[in-house]
């Protein structure tokens, strides 16, 4: 494994298992002291994922960049551990002194979806100290600074803090999450809690866009679960390139460096708690975003609402959920950019993926999604999701992510995105088990059936792109 911070990741898993008194082991191993109201824990997480893709990207490359060499059959074997320790300390003024510290060290073995492997990274992961307490009339504070993770209302815009995959190896796993910094202000009233924050996003060394968040969250939350809320996000600073489509369509992309900056974001989100009556059993929800840039003449929106089933007296407990997701895209037949910035979103199945190896293609910007999920639980332990996914482009003839399938027809012409709006269909189905509560196992294998508008970049009907994987995750 790597060894810019191998060290650090050592000495922290050796604190985690051997400065714990013996008596305070058999309560919990991972609390190393506690006493006179300090606390000193230490945490552990680690995993190992083995992957295997067959005709990647639906072997796009072939036409779109038949000089790359891409192979589009691979498999691999990932790795990552995240040592950590972390500390409370009650003051005598009621409040309360906190912080965390961790590192992540991770590795690719074979070679990757993105064409990378044989290599990894170790990082400082968290590293942060905070304060928090009780006001009065009710009012409690949590002030922070430093490096640590925050995710925001349903994770649509702010999530994922830091990139792995690359030059850091863990593609798939993804282990890191942590903003490089950041600080987070909340307050909190009865049920209603109002977060400000400034982000500076954990960015691959070979692409970072030295990017700068901050922003406000405002959060209502039911007490039988539903929650209400509303998000603002401001760029403050960019270098990210945003990509507007040729007029008509026809012609390479224009691609604009730094026009994220400035990028303006109000999300509004909700869930409804459990009803009664006709309604029982349903819960819905709710997101919406609209996107501006004044300096760029920028104007998109993006959206999702779901609606899921459980049908509560059936065996297996199980759960059906519809939804629908869009995310503007850049109109090639007007001068203003449409497209939507998803900013950091989470990406995952179950959460703002798009799609499952789609995901993988088209980030959450000129595409639409109808997806339906069926969850069952046999047992406690055993968990199968089934996930469907129907994917279309909301524009055409303008890029798709980041000017893909940008390519030179047979009249001689450059375009780029997809002229039929079908896209893909995927299935994914999903295998976890807790196999104690320190030790999970998932499992899954997917399928992605091209659409219309990629045989149609290829200029035949596609091959289907399949896959599979098994992970186990230590968590401590």
């Amino acid at each position: 494994m790597p060894s810019a911070l191998s060290s650090v990741c050592t000495c922290l898993t050796l604190i985690c298992f051997t400065l714990a008194p013996a008596a305070a082991q058999d309560r919990d191993p991972m609390l190393i002291y506690q006493q006179d109201g300090a606390t000193l824990r230490g945490h552990l997480q680690f995993g190992l994922n083995a992957v295997a893709e067959r005709n990647l990207y639906w072997d796009l490359a072939a036409t779109t960049a038949p000089a790359s060499g891409f192979d589009p059959d691979t498999n691999w074997l990932e790795a990552y551990i995240k040592p950590g320790i972390s500390f409370e300390y009650k003051l005598d003024a009621g409040s309360t002194l906190y912080g965390k510290l961790s590192a992540v060290s991770s590795y690719t073995l074979g070679t990757d979806a993105f064409d990378t492997g044989n290599t990894g990274a170790s990082t400082l992961e968290e590293a942060f100290i905070g304060l928090k307490g009780e006001l009065a009339n009710g009012l409690s504070y949590d002030f922070s600074l430093g490096r640590r993770e925050l995710v925001l209302g349903t994770g649509m815009l702010i999530a994922n803090g830091a990139t792995s995959g690359f030059e850091r190896g863990a593609l798939k796993f993804g282990p890191r999450k942590a903003w490089e910094m950041s600080a987070i202000a909340r307050l909190s009233l009865g049920n209603v809690t109002g977060t400000a924050f400034y982000l500076d996003p954990n960015e691959l060394p070979s692409t970072d866009g030295q990017n700068e968040l901050a922003g406000v969250d405002l959060r209502y939350d039911h007490p039988d679960g539903g929650f209400l809320g509303a998000t603002y996000v401001d760029v403050l600073r960019s270098n990210s390139s945003y990509p507007s489509a040729a007029p008509g369509g026809v012609g390479p992309p224009t691609v604009t460096p730094g026009a994220r900056e400035d990028t303006k974001t109000i999300g509004l989100y909700a869930k409804t708690s459990p009803m009664g009556g006709a309604l029982a059993n349903w819960t819905f929800t709710g997101d919406i975003a609209f996107q501006w840039n004044d300096r760029i003449d920028l104007r998109a929106w993006a959206g999702r609402v779901t609606a899921a089933y459980s049908f509560a007296n059936m065996p297996w407990s199980p759960n059906l959920t519809l939804g629908y997701q869009t995310f503007s895209g850049d109109d090639p037949n007007t001068p203003q950019l449409e497209r939507f910035d998803p900013l950091y979103y989470q990406g995952s199945p179950s959460a703002w993926a798009t799609g499952s190896k789609s995901a993988s293609t088209f980030i959450n910007s000129n595409v639409n999604a109808v997806t339906l999920a069926l969850r069952v639980k046999p047992t406690q332990q055993d968990t199968w999701t089934l996930r469907y996914a129907h994917i279309r482009a909301n524009e055409l003839n303008s890029p798709v992510q980041f000017g893909q399938a940008t390519r030179v027809t047979i009249n001689g012409n450059v375009v780029s995105g997809v002229t039929d709006a079908h896209l893909a269909d995927d299935l994914f189905l999903e295998y976890s088990r807790v196999i104690n509560r320190n030790t999970f196992l998932t499992a899954g294998v997917s399928v992605s059936f091209p659409g219309a508008g990629i045989d149609n970049v290829i200029g035949r009907q596609a091959g289907p792109w399949t896959g599979g994987f098994v992970n186990v995750v230590f968590n401590f």
